[in-house]
């Protein structure tokens, strides 16, 4: 199975603390012209495990952040798992000679030498878990992509994307974002104000509907 090339598989915390960060990530892979994925897309009831690696599969991409690894303090109090686990896969993917390319993305500085050591050597993104560190986070990491957007196109998407979130929010009375449907209408609210804030999008979007036009 071939990736799309511009499928992006975000791995994130899916808890109301990173809600911001999230909607960051969104909105900063949208302005890179890359198409977020993620397991809120896999209904529950499906065979997790298989959909996820599917999922990994399909994409090009893929963004781990490893910022909540800490011991959950609510009953009983376990450390999570599932954020680290998904980054082996990728990584996995990766080593069997899949084209996938993974990184890593950290709140804190030094911290995944004490978390992941089998990953030392590999460099996190720090964020400091704030929507402008992901920005800032993203375009160091995706400095060799075709689209660059500014900082000033960055910040403007994802002020767009918190207005498009607490919209959602309000419209379709839900409490939080992370639910297939926030997720798609997030993407899609993206994808639209990336074409509008990103002049290189604009010329890429141009440029396939002359293709496909019929002569």
């Amino acid at each position: 199975m071939r990736p799309a090339r511009d499928n992006a598989f975000i791995n994130l915390p899916y808890d109301r603390r990173y809600e911001a960060t999230y909607v960051a990530f969104i909105a900063g892979l949208s302005a890179f012209g890359l198409i977020p994925r993620a397991t809120v897309e896999i209904p529950g009831s499906a065979r997790r495990l298989d959909r996820i690696v599917g999922l990994l599969r399909r994409c090009r991409y893929s963004f781990h952040d490893l910022s909540r690894v800490e011991i959950d303090r609510g009953p009983p109090p376990t450390p999570r798992f599932n954020m680290p686990f998904e980054l082996g896969l990728a990584v996995a993917l990766e080593k069997a000679g899949y084209q996938h390319d993974w990184f890593v993305f950290e709140e804190r500085p030094h911290r995944m030498t004490k978390s992941l050591s089998d990953l030392n050597g590999t460099d996190p993104y720090i964020h400091g878990g704030r929507p402008e560190g992901v920005m800032r986070a993203l375009a160091n990491a995706l400095v060799r992509m075709r689209h660059r957007p500014t900082a000033s196109q960055l910040r403007a998407l994802y002020q767009d994307l918190r207005a498009a979130a607490a919209a959602l929010k309000r419209d379709l009375q839900m409490g939080t974002m992370f639910e297939a449907r926030a997720f798609r209408e997030l993407v899609v609210a993206a994808h639209v104000s990336a074409q509008n804030r990103v002049p290189s999008l604009r010329r890429r979007s141009s440029a396939s509907k002359r293709v496909r036009r019929p002569h």
